[in-house]
């Protein structure tokens, strides 16, 4: 008995759609994203593949449980992470002393512990309010504006002040001064190179630049883009396909160039290509770095529900769902594909945090998730981040250590997509 292939069907759903040419990259199912993630946790965990697969399907379907545990400990939530070692597991940290009992989720096929930690000093709410109220105090207090976060884990307000500052913090005086301040627990920490985001200048032209007509082709996230500002060449990656229920674009970085190409193969040789992408428009202050882009009207370009989700582009994910930034935790196992550094997976740091310097028209707001390193570079900017097929938001930048390898980079979450603009999914 013949029989058709299930990812036959998914290729013809995505033409149904009206999204244009498959993709050339081979469509992964959600078991297959799911299984390559879990690929990267086992690596990174030193656990055994299925156990990795077990806690990778524990950590979407745990979601609605630490959401709802926020809701019922909303007076006293100081944070919520998930631990790898010794064990799998969630801690809640709460504030007060009145114990609570811990309890289990049946998540991803295992039982997941859920341990309460109490004594924090202050809720994630009051940190929260203390950066609004003192970043620009704690700001002009130093000569180079830090970074500042949440850290969930410890309840703390975290000051990330750049290395040559660090003298400031002889014997804890500046620890003690911003806690004096703010009213909330504080650590401080140094970091060798200031945040900064991550288009790359001085690319070299790709070979070579094919005028109209050009062959039809399908824009997708995680790829390539281009533009030209002041003479100089900068290169960013796609993050996700988005809609305004009219249009079909692309959505990057704001602090990419306008006017962009989108590099790519020819469907009909496989030589590069570059399909030139129309401005529509850009939202980057203070909680976003976002711009939209779309194909010129004369030309067949389209737009498939797709990113790519490895270094050789060869797999692609289609959306399958998004996830909230207020859902998202500490110690989140999420992935990114960057044009510079390809695929790679790392924990979330903080999912409240504000880099440091003016890099969002001015000082940042607490609104961008930190992801750890070791693997961001310039040209990441605008990539997708992402957990199996849940897409959760556009990289922005990055911070360095001395040697410049990467610290951490952070994303803006997908909740913040500019009005009217929604993600094209499956």
């Amino acid at each position: 008995m013949f029989t058709i292939p299930v990812r036959w069907f998914l290729a013809v759903a995505l033409l149904v759609l009206g999204v244009g040419p498959a993709s050339a990259a081979q469509v992964q199912l959600p078991v297959d994203a799911l299984m390559q993630d879990a690929g990267e946790y086992a690596t990174r965990f030193g656990v055994p593949f299925d156990e990795a697969l077990r806690r990778m399907r524990a950590q979407g379907d745990s979601v609605p449980a630490t959401d709802a545990l926020r809701e019922t400990f909303k007076d006293r939530w100081a944070g919520v992470a998930i631990e790898h070692r010794p064990s799998y597991r969630i801690v809640v940290l709460l504030t007060g002393t009145d114990p609570v009992a811990d309890q289990s989720v049946m998540a991803g096929g295992m039982v997941v512990p859920i341990v309460f930690h109490t004594g924090a000093l202050a809720t994630r709410d009051a940190v929260l309010a203390a950066i609004t109220a003192y970043q620009a105090k704690i700001r002009d207090s130093l000569p180079h504006p830090p970074g500042l976060g949440v850290d969930q884990r410890t309840g703390e307000l975290v000051v990330m002040i750049a290395s040559g500052d660090a003298d400031l913090d002889r014997d804890g005086a500046l620890r003690t001064r911003i806690a004096t301040m703010t009213g909330v627990p504080v650590r401080i920490e140094a970091v060798d190179k200031p945040s900064v985001n991550m288009s790359q200048d001085q690319v070299a032209p790709v070979s070579p630049f094919i005028p109209a007509p050009i062959d039809s082709g399908a824009i997708e996230g995680g790829g390539r883009v281009v533009g030209t500002v002041d003479g100089k060449r900068y290169a960013c990656t796609t993050g996700f396909v988005v809609s305004d229920g009219v249009r079909n674009g692309v959505a990057t970085a704001a602090h990419c160039p306008d006017t962009l190409s989108y590099v790519g193969k020819r469907p009909s040789d496989g030589s590069r290509q570059e399909w030139p992408l129309e401005f529509v428009g850009q939202w980057g202050w203070g909680y976003q770095d976002v711009q939209v882009n779309v194909a010129p009207a004369s030309t067949s370009t389209s737009f498939a529900p797709l990113f790519y989700a490895d270094t050789a582009k060869k797999l692609a994910r289609p959306v399958a769902t998004w996830r909230y930034r207020t859902s998202t935790r500490a110690g989140d196992f999420v992935c990114h594909r960057g044009e510079r550094t390809g695929y790679s997976c790392a924990v979330i740091a903080m999912v409240d945090f504000a880099p440091a310097g003016d890099l969002c028209g001015g000082a940042c707001l607490p609104t961008w998730v930190a992801v750890e390193g070791p693997t961001c570079q310039a040209g990441d900017s605008g990539a997708p981040v992402f957990e199996g097929s849940t897409a959760l938001g556009l990289v922005k930048g990055g911070t360095y250590r001395r040697d410049g390898t990467c610290l951490f980079y952070y994303y803006m979450s997908t909740d913040y997509l500019p009005q009217g603009w929604t993600l094209l999914h499956q």
